[in-house]
């Protein structure tokens, strides 16, 4: 008869906590679906854009066409296979990549962390006691097991606005990313062509040193011959050395350089391999902005300042919410297993709680810290809205400043390469003349020096009008892609409106 009775008691207690927590479900199934969010619902704001980039190109504008330079991803814009390496490894070991990674999985956390909220808080206790009554002297063993539940309504939208908010910050950190990944993407390449330019102003220089020490040679024969003047001579002597004097600082900016890209792909400082020379590299036929309106879907730090503008407008909701009255609903239940020696065939079942109830809280007086408050979220609401268009017109200036740019150095490029054939044209025709007894050696100097530094200042203007290739592909907002095209990373395709995706 005991273990019926103890069979009984057994499912009362069951059917009681199961009982307990269907209501408290149904209960917060109603509330949540009943209640409403307090604050502004998030909506893009109007912002003005130019219909155009500004250019200085003549001729209709480019900018009409809906493809852009920047919708190539990285492998695609740049062939080197060498540089694509390096950008690969830099993807992989670069610690502001690796840290930017990281506070997206912060964020997440802290997302999961508000989101909780949401939900019921189910906490059970268990305790055992057991001893010897001195009066019977029987052994007695009790077991007490209670449940205890907490649940907030969400009737005026605080907690989901705060959950918003968090959503938004979390989309900020992956725009951020982005951000880190363009960024990075674009110094490697830079500073790779950076070094294919001092490689070449090297080559440049040692082969004006080894043509120049000929010339002193054949200077100090003429010399010996009566044929040249010793002035001939110091002046020969004066080219070849100012050109060695450009070989170990040159040496020094590839050795800081290498050490720079090194950095940059996660290593230590050592030498870096070259692909092709920067003469044989290639540029594209046609450098197309693409729409101006699609820069504002391109850029991420466009996109991370509107997250964060989404955010500060959830914060705003939560503000209001602290006004208005903030209901728990709570609840406990458990029983008592208890069995004595004496009674060894006995176990005893006693429910020690089952009870549930409500509690309500009211800010009545506060000192003006609730009004302070929404007044600090709405402040920081407006200076992200500043932020948000500020950083549009940022990218609108840097994108005109590319595009300028990279055509203003190909031109610059263009006009050194005529200058560099003129220059070689005049030192073969000089040679000529000084042989046949027209001139002096120091018309040939001249031009030899003359033709040295046009030459160093060609390299120059070919590695700027790479550099700024890369920088308009930068501004438009190219170089991320890989993170919804390289297998193995996963792709970033939640968005604003599509937040509910995220857990």
């Amino acid at each position: 008869m005991n273990r019926f009775k103890k069979q009984s008691d057994h499912r009362q207690l069951g059917s009681r906590i199961t009982g307990f927590a269907a209501f408290i479900v149904v209960a917060m199934t109603v509330c949540s679906l009943s209640g409403c969010m307090v604050g502004p619902n998030y909506h893009r704001p109007d912002v003005r854009t130019p219909t155009n980039f500004r250019t200085l190109a003549p001729g209709p504008q480019p900018q009409t066409e809906a493809s852009s330079f920047a919708d190539l991803p990285w492998w695609e814009a740049f062939h080197d296979p060498k540089l694509q390496e390096l950008i690969r490894t830099g993807l992989k070991q670069n610690y502001d990549l690796q840290l930017a990674a990281e506070r997206i999985n912060a964020a997440r956390a802290e997302l999961a962390v508000t989101r909780s909220s949401l939900f019921p808080q189910v906490g059970g206790n268990a305790n055992f006691n057991g001893g010897k009554d001195p009066d019977t002297q029987t052994n007695n063993n009790f077991l007490t097991l209670t449940a205890d539940a907490a649940f907030q309504l969400d009737l005026f939208g605080k907690l989901r606005r705060a959950t918003q908010a968090s959503r938004g910050e979390l989309l900020a950190t992956k725009d951020a990313k982005q951000t880190v990944t363009l960024t990075l993407v674009s110094d490697i390449a830079a500073d790779y062509y950076t070094l294919l330019q001092l490689d070449l102003q090297l080559q440049i220089t040692r082969d004006t040193v080894k043509t120049q020490t000929d010339s002193v040679k054949l200077t100090n024969h003429r010399l010996e011959h009566g044929v040249a003047t010793k002035l001939d001579v110091l002046q020969a002597q004066q080219v070849l050395d100012t050109a060695n004097a450009q070989i170990p600082d040159l040496e020094r900016q590839i050795a800081q350089e290498e050490n720079s890209i090194s950095i940059l792909i996660g290593d230590y400082p050592e030498a870096v391999q070259r692909g092709l020379p920067l003469v044989e590299q290639s540029l594209p036929p046609e450098v197309s902005p693409g729409l101006p309106s699609a820069l504002l879907e391109r850029r991420p730090d466009v996109r991370e300042a509107e997250q964060v503008l989404v955010a500060t407008n959830a914060d705003i909701g939560v503000a209001k919410a602290e006004f208005f009255p903030q209901i728990a609903l709570t609840g406990s239940g458990g029983g008592a297993f208890g069995r004595s020696s004496a009674f060894s065939s006995l176990m005893g079942t006693h429910l020690g709680i089952w009870s549930y109830g409500a509690q309500v809280s009211q800010p009545i007086f506060t000192g003006g810290a609730l009004r302070g408050n929404l007044h600090l979220a709405e402040s920081e609401n407006k200076q992200a809205l500043i932020g948000y268009r500020q950083t549009i017109q940022r990218a609108f200036g840097d994108v005109s400043d590319a595009l300028v740019g990279y055509q203003k150095d190909h031109e610059v490029r263009m006009r050194q390469q005529a200058t560099v054939a003129d220059l070689q044209e005049t030192v073969r025709i000089s040679k000529v003349r000084y042989q046949g007894g027209t001139t002096t050696y120091l018309e040939v100097l001249d031009g030899q020096r003359s033709l040295y530094l046009a030459e160093l200042t060609l390299a120059e203007a070919r590695g700027d009008e790479y550099r700024s290739l890369i920088q308009l592909y930068k501004s438009l907002g190219g170089g991320w892609q890989l993170e919804a095209q390289t297998p193995g990373v996963q792709a970033m395709s939640v968005r604003a409106g599509n937040g509910s995706n995220l857990h």
